[in-house]
């Protein structure tokens, strides 16, 4: 393990960031192996949440340095973060969906996470402080051509965006993908990749929830000097298979594989450290 040059917890050799003040390596840090196990990661991760002094209860805590004391509020634990945008679409679509994932990421990974979402827009002064950036919604995705800057250079930076078409956002997010990235083509992410199997082993990749236009449904990627920095979900609807059974009346084994895939992610998120 490395530590963190921010609060000077432990980081595990795989976690790119800090799980607790999200502070980064530097990148000549990173460990060139190949992302872990379930057991290994959740594990290495677990450990440093619980040595983090940002794990202590109190309000606030002092930390010396060079005879000066300096009070620091206590570290949330992670979260997903919902992603703002314009355009008229309904970015937040599925509300229960994310609350559902985090419970169960909680419950299968004994990770400590946030009992409940965040949300932020693009061009908010906080966006690099969110590990895990999901955005979903039916309708047109629209963003400002500073948020657009801002976009790139988290994602660039080491953030992570899913974007989970919810059947009519397909249209308008490649065309702002396209701003996005405009020299970086979205490419198949193959099934071996580590986000099919970072926890949950699931040889056939992202799984089929909803019908949508009665196609496959298939995992898109953005990869940033071999990084996956950004998931499409695509005809596949996860967001439907997080919320409340009452909703959809999905089959228990649907949901089952789609909350497999989200704790998948949200792992992923964390964890990844370039190597797919």
């Amino acid at each position: 393990m490395k530590e963190c040059r921010n609060c000077e917890c432990p980081i595990p050799d795989l976690a790119k960031r800090c799980p607790h003040c999200r502070h980064g390596q530097r990148r000549g840090d990173r460990t060139p192996q190949a992302v872990l196990g379930a057991v290994a990661v959740t594990a290495a991760t677990l450990a440093a949440v619980e040595t983090c002094p940002g794990a202590a209860s109190a309000t606030t805590r002092s930390v010396a340095r060079a005879d000066v004391a300096v009070e620091r509020p206590p570290l949330a634990p992670p979260t997903i973060t919902r992603l703002r945008y314009d355009g008229g679409g309904d970015w937040y679509a599925n509300p229960s969906s994310l609350g559902n994932l985090l419970r169960e990421i909680g419950q299968r990974t004994g990770i400590p996470v946030a009992d409940r979402p965040g949300e932020v827009g693009a061009g908010d002064p906080d966006l690099s402080d969110h590990p895990y950036l999901y955005a979903t919604g039916h309708g047109n995705m629209l963003f400002t051509e500073r948020e657009i800057e801002r976009l790139r250079a988290y994602l660039s930076d080491g953030g992570f965006l899913h974007v989970d078409d919810n059947y009519g956002l397909d249209e308008s997010f490649r065309r702002e993908l396209a701003r996005l990235f405009p020299d970086i083509p979205l490419a198949e992410v193959p099934l071996d990749h580590s986000i099919y199997r970072i926890f949950y082993d699931l040889p056939d990749g992202l799984p089929k929830v909803h019908e949508h236009d009665g196609g496959p449904a298939q995992g898109f990627g953005i990869f940033l000097d071999g990084r996956l920095a950004l998931f499409y979900s695509f005809e596949s609807d996860l967001g439907d298979g997080w919320e409340d059974a009452t909703v959809h009346g999905d089959p228990v084994e649907v949901r089952e594989q789609a909350i497999r895939m989200g704790v998948n992610l949200f792992l992923y998120a964390l964890s990844a450290t370039g190597a797919p």
